[in-house]
């Protein structure tokens, strides 16, 4: 039986649990509800978590181990003649998880049958009847990969029993307990309530937890990396080269720069529009316009980044050309090509306007209305009003929203792979090509690249790096943000 199916009936055994048990307390009670501790959803509720929690507890935990228990196993049976390095061995595992599930695909479509796929060899056309199902292997499969590949698959099979059987067993005996102990004087709303609040700790704790776990990963490979290349040239170096061939010289000062370059002219575009914007529809906009202007701005935030990175390209690069260029309607010949720092940056701030406008506006409109009644009544106009008692009110928010916009300009990557190009240098030239920390990083970690060489490792650093830097922002933010809370407190 698949995940999916066993969770059904899982749900679907919970759900009893919630009629059965609500049913049981009621009739305890004599269908009378006010001898009841606890209202009747409480008892229903308190069966119904009994039987899903411990079932989706040992699904989850099971579909987690199950794989790296299998791995560790099926590793076992390849000789150690057969791979140099951990990535010869990860290979071979994925070349018999693909046997393993083109022999399946066999089976179950009647191709062969068990004894037959039980029989095969290594001199049989395996790569043919596998091609037959449509799993395609890429090279010639070995005695001990198709040993492997039957191994896996009849240990996954016993897996999967297993799993059934052990998550609806469990389910089954929280069902029965929870019903057997429901009764009128069964403190439910006192339990249910307990695992409420004991899954939302688990949410919170989840959410922190994931973030120290991306913090750790970075910084022990950031770690790894510094052991093999110099970080004071990695830092203060000026020249991004990477080499696989070796002789690389990683300096990554001009991703820095391409980075922050890029994401100071988006700043410079979104934050004036976007605040604007807020100021007008949160002062001056009628309510029949503000219900039509905020939703169509917020639009933006909506649409896909590779969607304004082909904007870029496509339009907004050719449009600064034709204008900025050899030939060019002005008369300069400023921009050779369409990918340069002021297009991504024109199109990452039109993209940001939203993030800038809908927060500011909220900010803005959360300001006491006795503020502006005051400023107003002591003869001061709505522009006066929103100058010197408005925006000085929502500042720290207004900040806030700034530096939201701007740690998105600086982890965006799509409207710069495609409209900034690819270029590692330092320039002060807006109409030059550059490119960023986070594009390095996906193009570091794509290819063949060995992850133990410093080349894939690099990766980790700027990102580690990267990180540093965002969070100092936000820790000079939020002393911004104090020092002027405390003047409206």
């Amino acid at each position: 039986m698949s995940a999916f199916w066993l969770f059904i009936l899982v749900l679907a055994l919970s759900a009893t649990g919630f009629v059965l048990g609500r049913a049981r307390a009621m009739k305890d009670a004599g269908g009378d509800i006010r001898r009841l501790h606890s209202l009747p959803s409480y008892y229903g509720s308190n069966v119904m978590l009994s039987t899903l929690i411990p079932g989706l507890f040992v699904l989850v935990a099971w579909l987690i181990m199950q794989p790296i228990i299998l791995q560790t196993q099926i590793a076992a049976m390849i000789p150690d003649t057969a791979f140099e390095d951990a990535g010869g061995l990860n290979l071979i595992l994925s070349d018999v998880r693909r046997v393993a599930l083109g022999l399946d695909a066999a089976v179950s479509q009647g191709v062969i049958s068990v004894q037959d796929m039980r029989a095969l060899s290594s001199g049989d056309d395996v790569r043919g009847l596998l091609g037959s199902v449509g799993v395609a292997v890429g090279s010639q499969i070995s005695a001990f990969v198709l040993d492997a590949a039957r191994a896996y698959r009849s240990q996954s099979d016993v897996a999967h029993w297993l799993m059934t059987a052990l998550t609806l067993g469990v389910s089954f005996i929280g069902f029965v307990l929870a019903l057997k102990a429901t009764s009128r004087t069964a403190r439910a709303r006192n339990k249910v309530e307990t695992v409420v609040r004991t899954l939302l700790l688990a949410a919170a704790s989840l959410a922190v937890l994931t973030t120290v776990g991306i913090v750790f990963s970075l910084l022990f490979n950031t770690i790894e990396f510094f052991k093999l290349y110099p970080a004071s040239e990695f830092f203060f170096g000026t020249t991004w080269a990477p080499s696989f061939g070796g002789g690389s010289e990683l300096g990554v000062l001009p991703l820095f720069w391409g980075t922050f370059y890029i994401s100071i002219i988006a700043l410079l575009v979104a934050v004036p529009i976007g605040l604007f914007a807020a100021i007008y529809l949160s002062e001056y906009a009628g309510p029949k316009t503000r219900a039509f202007a905020k939703p169509l701005l917020e639009v933006l935030a909506g649409i896909p980044t590779i969607v304004y990175g082909l904007f870029a390209l496509l339009t907004v690069g050719p449009m600064l050309v034709s204008l900025f260029g050899d030939g060019g309607m002005l008369g300069v010949d400023w921009m050779a090509g369409g990918r340069a720092v002021i297009t991504a940056g024109l199109v990452m701030g039109v993209m940001l306007i939203p993030f800038v406008s809908s927060l500011s506006d909220d900010i803005i409109n959360a300001v006491p209305q006795a503020m502006r009644d005051g400023s107003l009544g002591l003869g001061a106009t709505p522009s006066e009003t929103i100058k010197q008692v408005v925006l000085p009110a929502a500042l720290p928010g207004i900040v806030g929203a700034i530096l939201l916009a701007a740690s998105r300009a600086i982890g965006e990557t799509m409207i710069v792979v495609l409209g900034a190009g690819a270029a590692a240098q330092l320039d002060m030239n807006p109409f030059a090509a550059m490119t960023t920390v986070t594009t390095r990083i996906v193009s570091q970690l794509t290819g063949d690249a060995d992850f133990s060489s410093p080349e894939a490792l690099v990766a980790f650093a700027l990102g580690m790096t990267l990180f540093v830097i965002t969070l100092g922002l936000n820790v000079i933010a939020l002393v911004i943000v104090r020092k002027y809370r405390e003047q409206y407190d």
